[in-house]
């Protein structure tokens, strides 16, 4: 098969577009030829300082397409189904080997490029707003990085389920505008304004009452600082590459608290994997949107990955083979 591999750890000029060995199956996994290749956040810090399970590395959680091979034990896949799959890493290249509990059946006539983006921001962004940040009707929601799949994900999701306010983060006003119709109802400009001053003008110096933050570093503490009496910080990334040095002295004060949210360790839970079926099918409903801001091919992983660390993307952005 054709992959973007990498030999070391650094920057997107580490991928090398190569030949290497089919995937075997395991004979509780599948094999798909992928469609569609979703970047996440986690892939990026992965390939500039992730252990290298494999030689040449093969990075990326998520992928989606047809599935080519199932093993002897497999009795809920066929071949043939298109599916959305993720996993700890593989996703960049034209086969994927997963678990069958990790492959997601696209329902008939969803777009496989969009199912593609589904089950890590969806599921991640609901994690964030409701297991852990426990939302109610009513509350505001801070969701910081907001132009990011996780972001676009808990824009909508917290719209959905009656925020009385969602706020959101971008590094521009052209981003942030195109976050409107979403469900957003203030745009927070952190390249030119104080993300505090402003969550407090906005709420009347109330704050959020729960806020999601895949950033961390620098920007963790700003989250914590904005947080409303009895306020809950869900942390779900350190997209930012910073050291996690922050003061906490603030939330005893308030009861609030902060949350460390990781969708891998529950993914394989019957909750979790039914969670994200739902979401799937949400979006396939029309309920719900994926925001595929550009494609590029696998070829150029290199170029995307550049583009990703850029700034510039809305949205999710893909690779396909």
């Amino acid at each position: 098969m054709k992959a973007a591999v990498y030999y070391e750890n650094g920057g997107p000029d580490v991928f090398r577009y190569e030949d290497v060995a089919d995937p075997d199956c395991h004979a509780k996994g599948v094999v798909i030829r992928v469609e569609a290749v979703s970047i996440e956040g986690g892939d990026t810090l992965n390939r500039l300082r992730g252990a290298l399970v494999t030689k040449p590395h093969v990075v990326g959680y998520q992928a989606a397409g047809e599935i080519v091979q199932i093993g002897e034990a497999v009795t809920n896949l066929k071949v043939g189904q298109k599916v959305v799959t993720t996993g700890a890493f593989g996703s960049h290249a034209t086969l994927r080997a997963v678990a069958a509990r990790s492959a997601w059946p696209i329902p008939e006539g969803m777009d496989v490029r969009v199912a593609a983006c589904v089950p890590i921001p969806f599921g991640t962004a609901h994690e964030c707003l409701f297991e852990f940040g426990r939302l109610q009707k009513g509350e505001v929601v801070l969701v910081q990085a907001g132009a990011s799949g996780v972001g676009i994900a808990a824009i909508q999701l917290a719209a959905r389920a009656g925020a009385a306010m969602v706020l959101a983060t971008a590094s521009s006003d052209e981003r942030l505008e195109k976050l409107k119709g979403l469900g957003l109802t203030h745009g927070i400009n952190y390249d030119r304004d104080d993300v505090v001053t402003e969550v407090m003008r906005l709420t009347d110096n109330k704050g959020a009452d729960v806020i999601v933050d895949p950033v961390g570093g620098a920007i963790l503490q700003s989250s914590i600082l904005s947080l409303a009496y009895r306020g809950r910080v869900s942390m779900v990334g350190q997209a930012g590459r910073e050291p996690m040095k922050v003061d906490v002295s603030t939330m005893m004060g308030g009861n609030r608290s902060l949350s460390g949210v990781f969708l891998g360790a529950e993914i394989g839970t019957d909750r979790v994997y039914n969670l994200i079926q739902g979401l799937i099918g949400d979006v396939a409903k029309g309920e719900l949107k994926v925001v595929i801001d550009r494609a590029f091919k696998l070829s150029e992983a290199a170029e995307a990955h550049r583009y990703i660390e850029s700034r510039q993307a809305v949205g999710r952005v893909l690779l396909v083979p």
